[in-house]
């Protein structure tokens, strides 16, 4: 089995949206819990076009900063976006590297702080 459809199926199984973008803020990637929780957006269809679109000014001056830290270094990998009270979360933006540690896109993680009451 090729190794990308095990990175594709971990992040397809994880209850947490996830939008990959690439260094031209383009998403390339949602899985299928970013596609029901942006449904009203476009969900899947949103593949394609740029994140930027998808945001304000403030939300994207905010994006291309942090792009950018993740540019200055190697080292800087992950950055606390926000903490949404109303679902009890934190998101993160995560820097993506190539296997020589080149910057070649970022997504966003969302983890939850609720306690799991699954049995």
């Amino acid at each position: 089995m090729e190794i990308s459809a095990f990175f594709k199926g971990i992040i397809d199984s994880d209850i947490a949206p996830v939008v990959v973008c690439d260094m031209n803020h383009t998403i390339v990637y949602m899985n299928p819990s970013a596609a029901e929780r942006y449904a009203n957006s476009g969900g899947y269809q949103l593949v394609g076009q740029s994140i930027l679109d998808c945001h304000n000014d403030d939300s994207n001056s905010k994006i291309v900063r942090v792009v950018e830290w993740f540019s200055q270094s190697r080292d800087n990998n992950r950055i606390f976006t926000f903490h949404n009270p109303k679902e009890n979360k934190d998101v993160y933006m995560i820097a993506i590297r190539d296997e020589n540690g080149a910057l070649i896109g970022y997504y966003e993680k969302h983890e939850y702080r609720t306690p799991e009451s699954l049995k």
